[in-house]
């Protein structure tokens, strides 16, 4: 009987047999390249309070990754679609970022001050939980190394093997350390940090202000908050005066270095 090309699953037969092993997160992006060649990977340990850890990153172009240490572990991931997954406790499964994003995501300054950076161009991010309070993002990347995004049949590929990679890392990962401690309250840390620069804000305005940095539009704050769109413009202008501020621009440069003490 002849042999049938079966190279994707013998890399995922030896992925499994990495399983809890040296060389795993390898054995898994090796896996991944003979099923929807993607051009970079990152494995991320989200909890509630703090940054998330990071247990495996490879890529190609150095640029993708080059401001992940100081900016997004520093306070930026505080902004990302994916740490609000992490918040909301989704199912665990396969996102893609086009998907979950807000509505003015690629308007948001977080995305022109730091995403676009990175020259990722299309991401699919698996979910997995394998402690209490603790989310693992297994986020594979398409960027400028091929400048193209993820086909409809990869994409589908992905969510065909969703439950088998959500298996393999709640496994692997199963001694990762569980949540210790109280979550973060960035709303209320914000309110502070700014209080102690001589600007009082609300709770409702702290909301407002991390939702617009965020990428939400005024109607999908207004969607998330249960306000009407004119009650969030009142708070958006509301949130500038007192912080004496005239555009998004100016919001990120003042929010960003206080969420990095968030």
């Amino acid at each position: 009987m002849a042999g049938l090309p079966n190279i994707a699953e013998s890399q995922l037969a030896e992925t499994i047999r990495r399983m809890g092993r040296p060389g795993f997160e390898s054995a898994l992006l090796a896996f991944f390249r003979r099923i929807v060649a993607p051009d970079n990977l990152i494995i991320l340990a989200y909890r509630d309070a703090g940054p998330p850890q990071v247990l495996f990153r490879q890529t190609e172009l150095p640029q993708v990754f080059a401001q992940l240490d100081d900016t997004y572990l520093g306070g930026a991931y505080l902004l990302d679609p994916y740490h609000d997954l992490h918040v909301s406790r989704v199912a665990a499964g396969v996102y893609r970022l086009t998907d979950i994003a807000p509505d003015a995501f690629q308007r948001s300054r977080y995305f022109t001050e730091y995403y676009r950076q990175t020259t990722l161009i299309d991401e699919l991010t698996f979910i997995a939980y394998p402690v209490a309070g603790v989310s693992l993002n297994i986020c594979i990347g398409r960027d400028a190394a091929s400048g193209r995004v993820f086909s409809a049949t990869e994409a589908a590929t992905c969510q065909r093997i969703a439950p088998v990679v959500v298996a393999l890392a709640e496994q692997h990962w199963a001694g990762l350390a569980a949540e210790t401690g109280p979550a973060d309250d960035v709303a209320g840390d914000l309110i502070a940090a700014l209080r102690e620069h001589g600007i009082d804000i609300t709770p409702r305005q702290a909301e407002v202000a991390l939702l617009i940095l965020r990428g939400h539009s005024t109607a999908s704050i207004g969607l998330r908050m249960g306000l009407s769109p004119q009650t969030v413009k009142v708070f958006r202008r509301q949130l500038y005066a007192r912080c004496g501020l005239s555009s998004q621009a100016e919001l990120f440069a003042l929010m960003l270095p206080l969420l990095r003490g968030s």
